[in-house]
């Protein structure tokens, strides 16, 4: 091994050191899975009362259904976070809590604003693509303190965003699209939190 190969290897060393150092720990398994289980919940409730979104109507109550699930999971995560956060002994910590706290509520308000604005257009087609595009975004937004394995499901949540904008109304608002996409991935997000706490 070479003088450049061995301080390369030790360069890299020392950022693996540093990002498990950096990896916030007050990520809550149990709030990630509750948020995918809402999903799951609302995906349902869309199935039994607007499975095909064809009227204005329609449209709001397909909102209302999945809005009231978004408040739910903030709440839910959030609440956790700000537990974490009392919870704290160091100020490294609390850093760490206020920075994973901050850095998805640009996402988050975005996401709330193009949401309003597009069912005030009645545009309901393109809230799929919305939601699973600003997640995605927010997620991406904390990678360096998530576990790394995260990071292809923001880049997962980011890719649907996209293509859910450019789909058909019809299939786009199936009772299964963001019941699949955010209950799957917040459940997955949940098991990779807790695997990564038994490491």
């Amino acid at each position: 091994m070479t003088d450049l190969e061995r301080a390369l290897a030790d360069i890299a060393e020392v950022r693996e050191r540093l990002g498990h150092v950096q990896r916030f720990r007050g990520y809550s398994a149990l709030a990630a899975a509750a948020s995918g289980i809402f999903a799951l919940v609302a995906g349902a409730v869309q199935l039994l009362l607007v499975p095909h979104v064809q009227t204005l109507q329609q449209g709001h109550l397909y909102f209302a259904i999945w809005f009231v699930c978004c408040a739910a999971s903030v709440l839910v995560n959030y609440g956790a976070i700000a537990h974490w956060y009392v919870n704290d002994a160091t100020a490294r910590d609390r850093w760490q809590t206020a920075t994973v706290g901050l850095s998805m509520v640009p996402a988050l308000v975005l996401g709330a604003i193009f949401s309003f604005a597009l069912l005030r257009a009645n545009l309901f087609e393109f809230l799929p693509g919305v939601w699973y595009g600003c997640y995605g975004v927010g997620l991406f937004a904390s990678r360096t303190m998530v576990p790394r394995a995260v990071v292809p499901i923001a880049a997962a949540f980011m890719i649907a965003g996209m293509a859910l904008l450019f789909a058909p109304a019809a299939p786009a608002l199936q009772w299964w699209v963001l019941a699949l996409g955010f209950g799957a991935g917040q459940l997955a997000i949940a098991f990779i939190i807790m695997r990564e706490r038994t490491v």
